[in-house]
């Protein structure tokens, strides 16, 4: 934001009193309130020192910036909101006692306001006005008391309809809006949450009432609701039409079938984070007035998915129960577009760039096109020439790959996802090409800003022959592919052989253009860079084409924005994934996986995902001659930190290992059993006959392929539980209808909807504060509360000390150090347990995971040993490497220096702009 407009944005903000009054929005007392925290906790002193005045002037801008994002165009703020962001800048400035010593005051100041209002209102019948349809009528206390009540109804943990009623009285004033009052509920039980979990359910049933009011213009009575919703459906499909927003054959349903099938009791399952996700990002609507209910939402997205098949009430119905049980979950794209127009389905879309210049910006256009409904975009630039390279038809020297990627940066910030998130995009070059250096530098915040690309992502896409140089201490040589065409479509040891041929050729003078440079240089250069810009991401070439069931018509040249995509592209294949993922949590029983309940979820998680095939709209002929032809779908899942708290398995440890083992073959299992199903009732995929499941060679038995073609360097447990044999005979009999089937998505959004920890993802922070496009909102983790309210450790100072320490347990002397290893964050994992359990599941997956690592004391040994273990334990991909500061990591929960009490920013397009793929 500008200063004029920053400027202007503060000079229009109000503050709302907690005595309801309104008044102009002063940035001095953030100052004075921040100066008197530190002398509290510094010693009263005639003088304010510099120290102290520098860094309240710092807290002071950050907190105003923090408001003047929320309302760009002025508004106003209640007072508590205004300490809510003091204390958040104090927590992330790193300025610990004094942010612990300002929550306890407030906390202490709440108390007392509590009592003096309290006594305040018995004394003298104060009376509070509310204005409903421009008439000013008393406040009915009573019947908010019962909207508080219903909404705490049947939720288990010490949650008080009243408190959370008396903290929205005092944000209240004579004369407000009845939707102010509403809005004070649910801001009023979002700040319990902290204390006590169960609020998260509250204020999402709050929210709730507020979205039903704000559709039918007047409160529904929750026992009213199946009656309302089975009445709105046919009237949201019509309006929904009229707008021009939904598909016109949604009406050819027999609505009154589907309306009969709606569960309005599932909107209990949502959390807040989760309903105001929807609230904000997903539901439709007509001129900023929501027209969506949660089970209308559900229901929407399901009829979209069915409409070919031939009993399609039947399938979305079958569909409908899949997704409002919050079992499965479709990715963001499915979500946004199912039943609309714009059914572009479809989450991620692979590309390669030819080497000629129509080439080139043919596909920039095509990432354009592709963006805009909302799909997140991996480009393999390989095959670009170096600069430096001689141009035939102007015999002139081309400037090579860098210049280019500046235009696809800039092309993805000016085309966002139909306003919704900001495009997305990620560059991939292989290791030997001549521009890989200039390649590594373009996240760095130094040098020409012409050759740096800020707002995109970039990742090596590295050869197994440049990991055996690293691993030998050899020469590594770097080439123009316009001088080596053929390299970019050989992997394996057919890579080598013309790798060390053209080396010779270069030694004996026949290639101008090369550069020799030791391999473990550039293997350091790219993990500095890793380091210090998060940028380029570790990606393995070999591993993901040997073991691609597709090898047989095509190449994986690069995976996708996440990394977990591995599909064929070329200049006439655009590889297209359609992704979903499986509640892992939901499927657990009696400490165990639930195989028959997982059986049947997966089978209709895989028709819905290969009905995406179908449905979708395609940008560009490429996608759609491809996604037809192939037909792959990624099943992923999540919930994997949350399944392991509710065994009692720390993340770091073998029992945890195994369990991902297991999970992941009973997974992938039925997703090659559910494919093969279809297979027999649609048909194979049209390029089925030469692929590995056409070979029976199934993806465990792909890494024998890996291990005779690396010769080595290739240990990992090899175990198996379930019976492969069987379905090996049926792919056989009936062929596969997806040619690829599993992959792990980040799952960042999709997650927050149905209150599971994101994709494989170990735990941020047992409490911290999340940062996305919909607000701020404070996650708690349910799992821990519980374990510490067994043993009577919950309270306000417990609260307060996860605060201090960065929501971690390590330094709190009075937990147990059971607990403390099975709630360790992310940062206290040594990030070797994740690899070995990324690696156990990739033994399993057709295509990739995304997997984040976390290190929080870097260092180039530490780097070195975890890359080369990735690629040893036979990752295909790697994804972000997450690192603290020497002066944040000493805490024990640690953080990101730019990122305290916050979650970490993945994907760039979620917090607040992330998720891609899902």
């Amino acid at each position: 934001m500008d200063r004029d407009k920053f400027d202007f944005s503060i000079a229009a903000l109000q503050v709302i009193r907690r005595n309801g009054a309104v008044v102009p929005f002063d940035p001095e007392k953030i100052t004075v309130a921040l100066t008197k925290a530190f002398l509290a906790v510094e010693g009263s002193q005639s003088a304010v020192s510099s120290r102290v005045r520098e860094v309240v002037t710092q807290l002071t801008d950050t907190v105003l910036r923090s408001l003047t994002r929320r309302l760009p165009d002025g508004g106003s703020v209640h007072i508590e909101d205004i300490q809510d962001q003091v204390e958040l800048a104090l927590m992330r400035s790193g300025e610990h006692d004094v942010a612990r010593a300002y929550v306890l005051y407030r906390e202490r100041r709440a108390t007392e306001r509590a009592e003096q209002s309290s006594q305040l209102a018995e004394a003298h019948g104060i009376t509070l006005h509310v204005m409903i349809h421009g008439e000013r009528r008393p406040l009915d206390t009573a019947a908010l008391l019962k909207i508080c009540e219903a909404a705490c109804a049947g939720i288990s943990g010490e949650i008080s309809a009243q408190l959370i009623l008396d903290h929205a009285l005092k944000n209240l004033y004579d004369g407000v809006s009845m939707a102010d009052v509403q809005q004070a509920l649910i801001l009023s039980a979002r700040t319990l949450i902290e204390r006590e979990p169960g609020y998260d359910f509250a204020t999402a049933r709050l929210l709730l009432a507020s979205l039903v009011t704000e559709i039918f213009g007047h409160p529904v009575a929750p026992e009213a609701l199946q009656q309302t919703y089975a009445e709105y459906l046919p009237t949201f499909i019509q309006k929904g039409i009229g707008a021009e927003l939904l598909d016109p054959r949604l009406k050819s349903y027999d609505l009154e079938r589907l309306a009969a099938a709606l569960k309005p009791e599932r909107d209990k399952l949502f959390g807040y984070l989760g309903l105001q996700t929807l609230y904000d990002r997903y539901f439709l609507h007509i001129e900023g007035k929501r027209i969506e209910l949660p089970q209308i939402f559900f229901m929407r997205v399901a009829m979209g998915l069915a409409l070919n098949e031939i009993d399609r009430e039947a399938r979305a119905i079958e569909f409908y129960d899949l997704i409002s049980s919050f079992d499965f979950m479709c990715s963001t794209p499915t979500l946004f577009n199912s039943g609309t127009l714009h059914s572009q389905l479809s989450s991620c879309y692979l590309t390669t760039v030819a080497d000629d210049l129509e080439g080139i910006y043919q596909s920039i256009k095509e990432n354009a096109l592709l963006q805009k409904y909302a799909g997140g975009l991996g480009n393999d630039w390989t095959p670009v020439r170096a600069l430096g390279s001689r141009i035939k038809g102007t015999n002139g020297q081309s400037q090579g790959v860098i210049p280019f990627l500046k235009v696809v940066n800039d092309t993805a910030v000016a085309v966002n996802q139909g306003g919704k998130r900001k495009g997305a995009v990620c560059a991939y070059l292989e290791t030997w090409h001549l521009d890989i250096e200039e390649f590594l530098d373009l996240r760095k915040n130094t040098g020409d800003e012409r050759r740096r690309t800020h707002d995109m992502n970039t990742a090596n896409w590295i050869p197994d022959l440049f990991m055996k140089r690293v691993h030998e201490n050899a020469e590594w040589t770097l080439f123009s592919p316009v001088d080596v065409p053929d390299l970019h479509d050989k992997f394996g040891g057919e890579f080598e052989a013309a790798y060390v041929a053209y080396e010779a050729k270069a030694t004996a003078g026949q290639l101008k253009l090369h550069k020799k440079i030791p391999a473990v240089q550039l293997w350091r250069k790219m993990l500095t860079m890793l380091f210090e810009t998060g940028h380029p991401w570790i990606t393995f070439k070999d591993a993901c084409n040997l073991r691609s069931p597709q090898q047989h018509v095509g190449v994986v040249h690069s995976s996708n924005l996440c990394t977990e995509i591995t599909l064929n592209t070329s200049d006439s294949e655009t590889a297209v994934c359609n992704l979903g993922s499986v509640n892992l949590l939901a499927h657990l029983k009696d400490g165990e996986l639930d195989q028959a309940k997982l059986a049947k979820t997966i089978q209709t998680a895989m028709r819905m995902l290969d009905n995406v095939v179908d449905i979708n709209f395609y940008a560009t002929p490429k996608a759609r001659n491809a996604n037809l032809r192939h037909r792959p779908v990624g099943l992923g899942i999540m919930g994997f930190a949350d399944c392991l708290y509710a065994l009692g398995l720390p993340y770091a440890s073998q029992d945890a290992v195994d369990f991902a083992d297991r999970s992941m073959e009973a997974v992938c299992y039925q997703a090659y059993w559910a494919s093969t199903e279809l297979a027999k009732e649609r048909g194979r995929y049209s390029s089925f006959t030469g692929s590995l499941w056409d070979q029976d060679i199934l993806p465990l038995d792909s890494l024998a392929l890996l291990q005779k073609e690396r010769g080595g360097y290739l240990e990992l447990n090899t175990d198996s539980r379930l019976d492969w044999d069987a379905l090996s005979k049926r792919i056989k009999q009936y062929g596969m209808r997806n040619s690829n089937c599993v992959a792990i998505a980040p799952t960042a959004t999709i997650s927050n909807i149905i209150g599971v920890s994101a994709s494989i993802e170990p735990t941020y922070q047992n409490i911290y504060v999340k940062s996305n496009l919909s607000g701020e909102f404070t996650v708690v983790n349910e799992a821990l509360v519980r374990d510490l309210k067994a043993l009577d450790l919950w309270d306000e100072v417990m609260v307060a000390d996860l605060k201090y320490f960065d929501g971690s347990l390590a330094r709190i002397d009075r937990v147990p150090e059971q607990l403390k290893a099975r709630y360790a964050t992310a940062f206290e994992i040594d990030p070797k347990w994740l690899i070995e359990a990324a690696a156990r599941r990739q033994k399993w997956i057709d295509q990739a995971q995304s997997l984040n690592l976390y290190l929080a004391l870097p260092s180039g040994k530490k780097l070195d040993e975890l890359y080369k273990l990735a690629w040893v334990r036979g990752l295909k991909t790697t994804y972000y490497l997450r690192t603290l500061g020497a002066s944040q990591a000493e805490k024990a929960g640690g953080r990101d220096d730019s990122v305290v009490q916050e979650e970490p920013k993945f994907c760039s397009i979620d917090n607040p702009d992330c998720e891609a793929c899902q």
